[in-house]
This record gives C-alpha cells, sequence and structure tokens, in this order.
C-alpha cells in the first residue's frame, strides 16, 4: 500500500513539475519503499533530480513522515545516500560551517562520521507550515579516544517542490557523558519502530 501511494504521489508531482519546469529531467523506477532517496536511486546512477515524497505543503502526517526518513537517512551514516536527499543547490548552516551544494554535503558528512563514531540519531518534529518544517534532535557519539557525547540540535528545514531539502539551518550543544548515562542502545542503523522517541526519553 506505501508503495502504491508513492508511486501515485511522484506521479502527480512530476505531471504538476513538468508543466512548471521542464527543462528538470523526470525519471521515475519502481520504488522499494517511500525511502526511495536512500534506498533505490544511488544504486541507479540518478543525480540530478529526484523524486523525494512526501512532498509540500506537508500535512501534519507528512511533516512526522519526512521526520521519520530524515532520521533514518542519517543513521546510516553513509555520506552519498545521505547527501541525495537534498538538492544540488542545498545551502546548509552547521554550527559555524557553511555548506553551498550537494558534493559539499556529502564531504562534510563524510568527515562528520569519521570523527563521529558509534553515531544514533532520534529527531522529532517540532513545527511544520507548506515547505518549512522545525525540528529537535538528540545523537550519541564517541570520539577515537572513547569520550561520549550527547549532542542536542534544532534544524529548520525548507524544501524544493520535488521533496529535496533546500535549505537546513541547524543549531547543536554537545554534552559530555559518562558511557554509564547513555540511553541510545539500538544496533547501529535505524532506531527500531518500538524505541523511544525524545519526549518518552525525557531528552
Amino acid at each position: 500500500m506505501v508503495i502504491v501511494e508513492a508511486n501515485s504521489q511522484i506521479a502527480q508531482r512530476t505531471e504538476l513539475i513538468r508543466t512548471r519546469r521542464p527543462e528538470w529531467p523526470l525519471v521515475s523506477p519502481p520504488l522499494k519503499r517511500m525511502n526511495t532517496v536512500f534506498d533505490t536511486w544511488p544504486q541507479q546512477g540518478h543525480t540530478q533530480w529526484i523524486p523525494a515524497p512526501p512532498f509540500p505543503p506537508f500535512t501534519r502526517d507528512t511533516a512526522l513522515k519526512k521526520v521519520r526518513l530524515a532520521e533514518d537517512g542519517w543513521n546510516t551514516r553513509d555520506a552519498a545516500k545521505v547527501a541525495m536527499a537534498y538538492t544540488m543547490d542545498t545551502k546548509w548552516r552547521n554550527r559555524a560551517t557553511f555548506v553551498n551544494n550537494r558534493d559539499e554535503a556529502k564531504a562534510f558528512l563524510t568527515a562528520k562520521w569519521i570523527r563521529e563514531l558509534d553515531y544514533r540519531l532520534i529527531k522529532e518534529l517540532w513545527a511544520f507550515a507548506d515547505n518549512r518544517i522545525a525540528v529537535r534532535y538528540a545523537y550519541e557519539w564517541h570520539d577515537d579516544s572513547g569520550n561520549w557525547f550527547r549532542s542536542y540540535g534544532d534544524e529548520n528545514w525548507e524544501f524544493a517542490e520535488n521533496g529535496l531539502m533546500q535549505n537546513r539551518f541547524a543549531s547543536i550543544n554537545d554534552l559530555p557523558i559518562a558511557e554509564a548515562d547513555r540511553k541510545f542502545h539500538w544496533p547501529l542503523g535505524r532506531r527500531p519502530d518500538d524505541h523511544p522517541g525524545l519526549s518518552e526519553l525525557g531528552l
């Protein structure tokens, strides 16, 4: 059912965009699941324009899905796949670092996950309107000396019509923690559906 709905969304959105942006290439191979950006597209070599449902304008339901898809993507710690969720001309401010396109985003993420080891992330929807979403999040990681941290962040996102993120503004603070105080213990990768979120964990 999810695949049928996702393909229907893509068909409707690409037809709308065709009339507005005829120069954009339109491609729509079969989907494995909603998380098409992180699964099907990189292996098929599509690097320019990628439909990434859910599309704006967002409802509460689609905003929640978008946040979970972003969390799942970053928990792969695969810079090449994660970068595909952003437009070619994406603009970021991450702490005091500025990113000006998708290639720079990929380089930034590659360096990030070399430095931040055993990274586990939880995101939570804060607010949404039209093509914008605000989230809060926390992630736990350690450096190469075994020092653990919990990093708390807030992000503002703005999306293009095709569902890719165009602007990302992130403010993050790192809290040193003892390894015994960790709260995120699932196996590396996607957070299990039954794992509590930030609010449930009191974070």
